[in-house]
């Protein structure tokens, strides 16, 4: 077992692909040891919150752009940190309505940056390495 306290549970973190002219929104995450890693704008499921309402909510904090036509778009399933944290990643795919994006938390993410779906910037977070093993083809979720 990765996590020896039998009542907890895993993390729900909820990741946005936001598409705009065939490219994808990745933000450069930092973490406080200097590392980085690319990642999609998301954050954690609240209680009693909706998903897609979640995905939305994320990207405005943390991008301050607007997104609609929001559909699931799979999930992944790690632990991290040496085994004592696990997470269940739900992936959502969306198109960017209005806005450019912004960093509204420059202590945890350096730039946003638009990708061609198959260029991507690496390092990349291991949830979206997980989400290329199911979709190689990222371009099939948008």
């Amino acid at each position: 077992m990765p996590n020896s306290a039998t009542n907890q549970r895993p993390y729900i973190g909820v990741a946005t692909l936001v598409w705009h002219q065939g490219q994808l929104l990745l933000g450069e995450r930092v973490d406080s040891g200097g590392g980085h890693c690319w990642q999609f704008p998301g954050g954690h499921l609240e209680y009693a919150e909706d998903v897609l309402t979640c995905a939305m909510r994320e990207v405005r904090e943390e991008v301050g752009i607007e997104i609609h036509q929001l559909k699931p778009a799979g999930y992944s399933n790690e632990a991290f940190i040496n085994n004592t944290h696990h997470y269940v990643t739900l992936f959502v795919s969306a198109q960017l309505l209005c806005g450019d994006p912004q960093v509204h938390e420059p202590e945890k993410c350096r730039s946003w940056q638009w990708f061609p779906p198959g260029r991507l910037p690496a390092p990349l977070f291991t949830p979206i390495i997980n989400l290329l093993k199911d979709y190689p083809d990222l371009s099939d979720l948008a």
